[in-house]
Formats: C-alpha cells, sequence, structure tokens
C-alpha cells in the first residue's frame, strides 16, 4: 500500500525544499531549515496527535488543546541510530484524565511510525494535565 508521495529539491550546499501534495517547507541549511530529526519528530507528533485523536472520539472525553514535545537521543555507533525517544504532552481542560491518559497511551500504540521508531529506540510517553 503507497502511503504517500512527496519531492525534494536541493542545492549543492544542502539548502533545499520538500514539496508535499498539500503544501512545502524549506530543508536544510538556511533559514527556517527544518533537519532531518525534526522532519521524523514532527511526523511522530503528527501521527500520534491523530491517532490519540480517533481514540479520544471513541472513547468520548474531551480537551481544548495539547501541547506535544519530542526529543530523542542518538547512538554513538554508525548508523546513530535512535536509541530513546521522549512524547511528552500536556492536555488542557481534560474531561477524563484517566480515559485520556489511556487514549494517548493507545495513540502512541496504534501509531504508524511510533511503531515504527519503536523497532530501534525505547520510547517514553509522558502525560500531564493543566487547566487554562
Amino acid at each position: 500500500m503507497k502511503a504517500d508521495t512527496v519531492q525534494l529539491k536541493f542545492d549543492s550546499k544542502y539548502v533545499g525544499e520538500l514539496t508535499s501534495p498539500t503544501g512545502s517547507i524549506k530543508l536544510g541549511s538556511q533559514d527556517n531549515g527544518m533537519k532531518p530529526y525534526h522532519l521524523l519528530f514532527g511526523a511522530l507528533a503528527s501521527c500520534f496527535y491523530a491517532t490519540f485523536l480517533s481514540v479520544v472520539e471513541k472513547m468520548r472525553v474531551s480537551f481544548t488543546d495539547v501541547d506535544i514535545e519530542v526529543s530523542g537521543n542518538k547512538r554513538d555507533e554508525t548508523p546513530a541510530t535512535l536509541d530513546h525517544v521522549e512524547i511528552k504532552m500536556v492536555v488542557y481542560n481534560g474531561s477524563d484524565q484517566n480515559k485520556l491518559k489511556r487514549a494517548a497511551e493507545l495513540g502512541a500504540q496504534y501509531c504508524s511510525i511510533h511503531e515504527t521508531i519503536s523497532k530501534v529506540a525505547k520510547m517514553d510517553l509522558i502525560v500531564t494535565f493543566e487547566t487554562k
């Protein structure tokens, strides 16, 4: 099954652009240029959040918004694959913290990008709750 298609163009100085069917972003060594792990962590967070939303809908719980931060460490060996990734999620104004935490756990479990990265790295999910 084909997931999607993106196109990338670079010059000889690692200045480039990624274009998808829905938009484009700057890459590499330029102002606001995304680096490879920025893209990977962004893809992970986006996939995780989309999956989380589908679980939240099924559980019939609510919240106003979330903040997600993804960070990771690479191994010293070559190739320097990830050895640890941490997803920190702050859920604001949640209607049921226990259900929302479970929805986050299921979001991680069923996110295909999370599952892919988990084959090489230890994955941690930290969910906290705040009121705005």
